[in-house]
């Protein structure tokens, strides 16, 4: 069961303190799995009152094998799920209680040998309003305003695709730091401009007779997909003059 630590600042004995570890080593512990992992993400959670590390007299985090498991749990439902943080906060308070906390089976979920195996039942390709909202944690007038904008849209039988989940996720988040989904029109605008470049390349092969070849278009839409992304992203931390991870 995870736990959430009891002690204050420099509260716990000598022995106790053993094997509790610093900031740099738990973003190195974590960075196999997540790893985009900063930080100043951790400090994050921290102040949304996800994790407690005790503090040192000095002030410094010291954190318990406790600390770390609750960490990589919350970052895991952040990415396999796109649950919004007071979603979380809601089940670690019930699974601390021992009850059982069901997983909405949207969004990747991660299967294999390369991740944690997900909670069973199949993934979705799409998702309902309803789960939608539940995301994001918002409400249909919400959800309303941001199909307005163009950040979202319906497919033909009234479902959205798992993709949506991620997006609504992320508005959300922005929200947070004062950024209104009508500010997000230009990212709406400049994502459809870099999609119709990527068609434009692919567009030849898609129309080939061959069906490996019409299968061909298909990854390498996704490659060029990836790149235009990586680019954007590198070109935005440019232009804001800053070192992201």
């Amino acid at each position: 069961m995870l736990q959430t630590p009891s002690g204050g600042a420099g509260s716990g004995t000598a022995a106790r303190d053993s094997g509790l570890m610093s900031i740099g080593t738990v973003l190195n512990a974590l960075r196999d799995e997540f790893p985009e992992v900063t930080i100043s993400k951790i400090r994050f959670l921290e102040s949304e009152g996800l994790i407690e590390p005790q503090r040192t007299p000095s002030g410094y985090r010291k954190f318990s094998t406790d600390d770390v498991a609750r960490l990589a749990h919350v970052l895991r439902m952040q990415r396999d799920h796109y649950l919004p943080l007071k979603v979380i906060r809601e089940q670690l308070d019930a699974m601390e209680r021992g009850e059982t906390v069901q997983l909405p089976l949207v969004g990747r979920q991660r299967t294999g040998d390369d991740g944690p195996q997900a909670p069973p039942g199949p993934t979705v390709a799409r998702v309902g309003r309803a789960e939608l909202m539940a995301a994001a944690d918002i409400d249909d007038g919400e959800l309303k305003e941001w199909e307005s904008y163009g950040l979202i849209a319906p497919l033909e039988d009234g479902a959205y695709d798992a993709e949506a989940v991620t997006v609504v996720a992320l508005v959300a988040e922005l929200g947070r730091f004062g950024i209104e989904p009508r500010h997000l029109r230009v990212m709406k605008a400049a994502a459809d401009r870099e999609a119709g470049l990527v068609e434009q390349v692919v567009a030849p092969l898609k129309r080939h007779r061959n069906p490996q070849t019409r299968a061909h278009a298909e990854a390498r839409t996704k490659e060029l997909a990836a790149l235009t992304v990586k680019l954007h992203a590198a070109l935005v931390k440019t232009a804001l003059g800053v070192r992201l991870p």
